[in-house]
């Protein structure tokens, strides 16, 4: 075997140790899409842990938040499993926190879906439902596919064409408070706020897993922003 043979081969088995050592969590729930995001992580060659273990949730490099559903009922999952405490000690340790869908939903104050239910309130703003139109052009909810514009840099979307199209499937919608966090807004009868990064907490109201090559390449780069908080030392609890 030649010199840069053996090397090359050194590289890659490095590469492969470095990637077990690493993980990210799919938090389970029983809310919906968990699967897709797994498989979808796997593809990507990530180790993915699904768990509601509150040690195994700390101690990953990069949490998902997935879900489809209702907004109380959720919200109601997370208490029952002790989950919410966990999330905020995720988000205050600094470790890489993705929302998708559902999940993006859950980071803020409350929803129109359930009135009277708190939500996570991580980030500042309020979910409402999509207006019907009267004259039946579109339908709620929202589903199919649909362009993103980008009011401000965001580093879920390195590397994508402008305007890119991703799957969406909702009733309700994200109206957030600080139009500086939003970094993807798509246009379905009203502005939608289709994705917010604040730190180490991003969120996507559409599903990256199912949105074929510009989605993997969205996933591609949270898994980027865990590798960067491994390098830099994040602040994972021991």
């Amino acid at each position: 075997m030649a010199f840069g043979e053996a090397h090359l081969w050194t590289a890659s088995q490095e590469t492969e140790r470095q990637n077990a050592e690493r993980m990210i969590a799919v938090i389970d729930y029983d809310a919906g899409n968990i699967k897709s995001v797994e498989k979808a992580l796997q593809y990507l060659g990530e180790e993915t842990a699904v768990t509601r273990d509150a040690e195994t949730i700390l101690s990953a490099d990069g949490v998902i938040l997935p879900g489809v559903g209702a907004f109380g009922d959720a919200m109601e999952k997370l208490c029952s499993y002790g989950l919410v405490d966990v999330i905020h000690r995720c988000v205050d340790g600094n470790i890489p926190f993705l929302g998708i869908c559902l999940g993006l939903q859950l980071l803020f104050e409350s929803s129109e879906e359930s009135p009277g239910v708190e939500g996570l309130h991580i980030l500042d703003g309020k979910i409402v439902r999509i207006p019907s139109d009267s004259d039946g052009g579109l339908k709620v909810p929202h589903i199919g596919w649909n362009n993103l514009s980008f009011p401000n840099e965001g580093r879920l979307f390195k590397g994508l064409p402008e305007n890119p199209y991703v799957y969406f499937v909702h009733s309700y919608y994200l109206q957030a408070a600080d139009e500086r966090q939003v970094t993807a807004v798509t246009e379905y009868g009203v502005r939608i706020h289709a994705s917010v990064e604040k730190g180490n907490v991003f969120a996507c109201q559409f599903h990256p897993e199912k949105s074929s090559g510009v989605g993997m390449q969205i996933l591609r780069n949270f898994i980027g922003v865990t590798k960067e908080g491994c390098a830099a030392g994040s602040g994972r609890e021991e």
